[in-house]
C-alpha cells in the first residue's frame, strides 16, 4: 500500500519563489509508485491551497486555486482537511516534506505544527530550525564550539531611531567594509555590503525591512564554500565534499544566486592547507550542536591563507536546478531521486526514534 506524503511549498517569507522552485524539483524526484502526493501551496498571504501538478507550481497557477487544504493539529487524525465548494474531506498523511525556506517554514513554526499533529516530517526539528534560522543565536552556539566565525555586532531595529549611536557602536568595533544582514532571513534577502557610513545607514534600514534583529559582520575575503550534511537521530551524521561559489556579482546576494547566469559552482575545489576536511568536520560539529536532524547546508569562507571561517547553516537548503545541496551529494554518487528518498525515509524514521 502506498504511503501518503504531503509536500508543502511557497510560504509567507521573502523566499516564497525559491520555495516553489525547490518544491517542483523535489516533487519530480519522488517515487510515484511508492507514494501518493498531496501538494499544498501556501500563498504569500498565508492561504493554504491544494494543487495537483508540478506545472501549476512552476507557472504559479496554483495561487489562483480555490481548493483549501490545511493540516489538522489534532494528533488523533494525522490528516489534511481539504475543502472545495463547501464540501470537506480528510486525507490521512504518513509524512510531510516542508520544502519551505525562511520565516514560517524554516524557523521551527511549521515543525511545531507537525509535532502537534503527530505527523513525521523531513528535516530539522523545532529547536534546530529556530536556532539555525536566527543567525545571531547560531553565532552564540558556534562561539562555544571554538570555531572561527566573522566578528559581529548585533543591532535591534529599535536602536535605529538613534542612527548616529548605532553607527558609532559599529565603527568602534568593526572596520569597513562590513556586511549587514537580517538575523532571520535566507537566500541573502536583505543583505548588503557597506563601504562607508552612508552605505551602512542604508544597509541597516534595508535589513530592518526583513527582521527586527540585525547583524553587522566583518568582511571576510576568500573562497565562499558550502558543505552538505545528512543524518541525525540514530543515523550517523555525514558530510559531503565541498562546493565553491563563484558569484556573478560583487557578493552572493539573492539575484546572484538565482538569476545571474554568471554565477557558477565548483565541486571539490582545490583549497589551501587541508581546508576541505576542516570544513567537513566543522559542518558535522555545528549540525550536531544545534541538534540537527535530516539535512542542512553549512556555509563557510576560506581565506587565501587557508583559514576556515563559519558563515551560516541552512536547515532546508534549496533544491532548485542550481542549488548546491543536491549537487554535492550527486558528486558523491547519490542521485537526486535517491537523495529525496533517503530524506523521506529518514523523516519517517523520526516517529520510531521518538517512540
Amino acid at each position: 500500500m502506498k504511503q501518503t506524503i504531503a509536500v508543502l511549498f511557497g510560504g509567507q517569507s521573502s523566499e516564497h519563489i525559491v520555495s516553489c522552485m525547490s518544491a517542483a524539483n523535489v516533487i519530480e524526484q519522488i517515487d510515484k509508485e511508492a507514494y501518493e502526493l498531496v501538494l499544498i501551496g501556501i500563498t504569500a498571504e498565508g492561504r493554504w491551497l491544494l494543487t495537483t501538478s508540478v506545472d501549476e507550481i512552476r507557472t504559479g497557477v496554483w495561487n489562483q486555486g480555490d481548493t483549501e487544504a490545511v493540516l489538522l493539529p489534532d494528533a488523533t487524525k494525522k490528516s489534511v482537511l481539504v475543502t472545495q465548494n463547501g464540501q470537506s474531506r480528510e486525507i490521512k498523511v504518513d509524512v510531510a516534506f516542508p520544502v519551505l525556506h525562511g520565516l514560517y517554514g524554516e524557523d521551527g513554526t511549521i515543525q511545531g505544527l507537525f509535532e502537534l499533529a503527530g505527523i513525521p516530517y523531513v528535516g530539522c526539528g523545532v529547536l534546530a530550525s529556530a536556532l539555525a534560522m536566527d543567525k545571531l543565536y547560531t553565532k552564540v552556539i558556534v562561539d562555544r564550539l571554538g570555531i572561527r566565525q566573522a566578528r559581529y555586532v548585533s543591532v535591534m531595529e529599535l536602536e535605529l531611531r538613534n542612527m548616529n549611536e548605532v553607527v558609532k557602536k559599529i565603527e568602534t568595533q568593526l572596520p569597513y567594509p562590513v556586511f549587514v544582514k537580517p538575523a532571520n532571513a535566507g537566500s541573502s534577502r536583505g543583505v548588503s555590503k557597506a563601504e562607508n557610513r552612508e552605505e551602512l545607514q542604508y544597509a541597516l534600514i534595508e535589513a530592518s525591512n526583513h527582521d527586527r534583529k540585525l547583524l553587522v559582520e566583518e568582511a571576510i575575503i576568500g573562497h565562499e564554500v558550502e558543505c552538505a550534511v545528512f543524518g541525525g537521530g540514530d543515523y550517523e551524521v555525514m558530510a559531503s565534499g565541498v562546493g565553491e561559489i563563484l558569484a556573478g556579482a560583487e557578493f552572493y546576494d539573492f539575484n546572484a544566486k538565482y538569476f545571474n547566469e554568471d554565477s557558477k559552482t565548483v565541486i571539490d575545489p582545490e583549497l589551501p592547507n587541508g581546508a576541505a576536511e576542516i570544513i567537513r568536520q566543522n559542518a558535522i560539529d555545528i549540525f550536531k550542536a544545534i541538534d540537527g536532524y535530516g539535512l542542512s547546508r553549512v556555509d563557510f569562507f576560506v581565506t587565501e591563507e587557508g583559514e576556515v571561517v563559519f558563515n551560516e547553516i541552512n536547515t532546508m537548503p534549496g533544491f532548485t536546478a542550481i542549488s548546491m545541496y543536491p549537487m554535492l551529494w550527486e558528486a558523491r554518487g547519490i542521485s537526486k531521486k535517491e537523495l529525496v528518498e533517503k530524506l523521506i525515509r529518514h523523516g519517517l524514521r523520526r516517529k520510531e526514534v521518538q517512540a
